[in-house]
């Protein structure tokens, strides 16, 4: 869907951070041929003051630094939608923002 311009791909500072841990390079490295294919806004660390206010905000309500980081990134943008297989993060609820797993993202795009 992304690659066919049906939906746009936000990147982040925080993303490109965490995919560089990833221990596994040729996951590493297909991600980051992906991201940088197809990302439509990026959200660099020019904005991390933003972001981290965001984020500080999210963390209060329990939600991990990373994971907060990464949704306050994707609010930032602007972004509908915030996917994720994490079921403790997709508990938090906000109305900036409607976080869901990729199943039930699909399903409800193709219902749309």
């Amino acid at each position: 869907m992304i690659k066919g311009n049906k939906l746009k791909l936000v990147s982040s500072y925080i993303l490109w951070y965490e995919n560089g841990q990833n221990p596994y390079e040729i996951r590493q490295v297909a991600i980051r041929k992906f991201i940088e294919a197809n990302t439509f806004e990026y959200i660099g660390s020019d904005q991390s003051d933003i972001v981290r206010q965001k984020a500080q905000f999210i963390m209060d309500t329990g939600i991990k630094p990373k994971d907060a980081q990464h949704i306050a990134c994707a609010i930032t943008a602007g972004c509908d939608y915030f996917l994720s297989t994490d079921d403790r993060l997709l508990k938090y609820r906000t109305g900036e923002i409607i976080l869901l797993n990729p199943v039930d993202f699909i399903e409800k795009v193709e219902v749309e």
